[in-house]
């Protein structure tokens, strides 16, 4: 294809999951379910699950062979862009005012589900089970550890805001326990990464690596976003992106994968002086991050050929839905209870805490980069992710018929709404933040 085509097929493509994921998107949110359900349905409505089935491969046509590496690479730039934004709404004044509830929902929203997907992993990998081509002994059972402890941030503040949650002590909670379950999900699974990815390399050399990257980041790369977030609006912008790209640059020659360091990139932005986010610069990369995100959802789709799943893959299936459901949601629960909370209020908490959405997608797409998940992994884990993001607002429903009693402010301070921006306050998360 010459390059005159092949930017008709760029242009063809994304305009038509972005007008698909909008559809789908206000769909969802008419039958309560979040927006992001709708856009990751686009793009596997436009690949070889649903479209690519139809008579003359009308998925083919819209997205030829050669077109779909140039849609990978902004896919992939959306991805770094997104990440940076995440980082950057990331309300870190919420790190600081830990309950004891917060804190035994925090530990078992990692311990638990990774315990629970590592002996899931290791149980695979004995029954020679695991992902074709996949490192063998402990990266996979690592890998699916942390893929199963994974909350969506994002989308989880979007359905706090949108059930009314903000003022309440579930609401808090999660959204707390998911600030630092973010963290330290994203720093655990960087490091299965880069130690799966390190043949050529010892681990301490892997590690000396990144102290040193870690090292350049908080000495030189911070000082450096304080003044260029101090410059007018114009003139930062660039300086800002530029910091978000160079980071990713820097960790995906480390062997991670880009947006660790567009993460990092984020969580480095300067803060209010109470460590919440500037409403400014979160509106900012809310725009900046979703502005080629749809691109991501075509590659996405065309990762994933659902209905090639076979009739053998559906017990494993649903192994991985209980597995993943009980260790996140009843862990959670049963981690709220022992802090305090009614089994009502830890019940909703446990809901909200196994919410994945597209955080869960991007760790999926970061390991099958990696060598870690082939395409019938990869496919399982996908539906793993949009199952439990469709059940939280069902069970919201259901729980919340009895908990709306109990889950009331107490002593501690809650999440706000700001009256100027529409911005919700304890997350940072702006209404362009429900759209994901």
């Amino acid at each position: 294809m010459t390059a005159e085509q092949i930017t008709t097929s760029v242009l063809l493509a994304t305009g038509t999951v972005v007008v698909l994921a909008a559809a789908l998107s206000a769909l969802a949110r008419r039958i309560g379910q979040p927006p992001v359900i709708g856009q990751v349905l686009a793009g596997i409505v436009l690949g070889p699950s649903v479209l690519g089935r139809l008579p003359g491969d009308p998925s083919a046509l819209l997205v030829p062979d050669e077109v779909l590496p140039y849609l990978g690479v902004l896919g992939q730039v959306a991805l770094v862009l997104f990440m940076f934004s995440v980082g950057c709404e990331l309300d870190t004044s919420l790190l600081r005012h830990q309950g004891r509830t917060v804190t035994s929902v925090s530990l078992a929203a990692l311990a638990v589900p990774m315990a629970a997907g590592a002996a899931l992993g290791w149980a695979v990998v004995a029954r020679g089970a695991e992902p074709e081509g996949a490192p063998s002994g402990w990266a996979f059972p690592l890998y699916l550890a942390v893929a199963l402890s994974i909350t969506a941030m994002p989308v989880l503040a979007s359905i706090i805001r949108d059930r009314g949650l903000a003022g309440t002590v579930p609401g808090l909670v999660a959204t707390a326990a998911a600030a630092l379950t973010d963290v330290a999900g994203w720093l655990v699974l960087a490091g299965v990464v880069a130690l799966a990815g390190s043949e050529a390399h010892s681990p301490a050399v892997v590690g000396g690596l990144l102290v040193c990257y870690l090292l350049v980041m908080l000495l030189l790369v911070r000082p450096v976003l304080r003044r260029a977030y101090a410059l007018p609006g114009a003139l930062r912008d660039g300086p800002l992106i530029a910091a978000a790209l160079l980071s990713g640059w820097a960790t995906n020659a480390l062997g991670l994968h880009a947006v660790f360091g567009a993460f990092l990139a984020g969580l480095l932005m300067p803060r209010r002086g109470d460590g919440r986010p500037d409403p400014g610069l979160v509106s900012w990369a809310d725009r900046v991050g979703g502005l080629l995100l749809p691109v991501f959802f075509i590659t996405t789709g065309f990762s994933v050929d659902i209905g090639g799943l076979g009739a053998g893959d559906l017990l494993l299936l649903v192994v991985l839905l209980a597995v993943a459901i009980a260790a996140k949601l009843g862990g959670c629960a049963c981690a709220a209870r022992l802090g305090g909370r009614s089994w009502r209020e830890s019940a909703v908490i446990g809901a909200l805490m196994n919410t994945r959405g597209l955080t869960e997608l991007i760790a999926l797409n970061v390991g099958k980069q990696a060598g870690l998940l082939d395409d019938r992994w990869y496919a399982l884990l996908v539906v793993v992710a949009l199952v439990t993001t469709a059940m939280t607002g069902p069970l919201l429903s259901w729980f919340r018929r009895d908990a709306e009693a109990d889950a009331e402010p107490d002593g501690e301070a809650a999440p706000e709404t700001d009256p100027g921006t529409g911005r919700y306050a304890g997350t940072g998360a702006s209404p362009a933040r429900a759209a994901r």
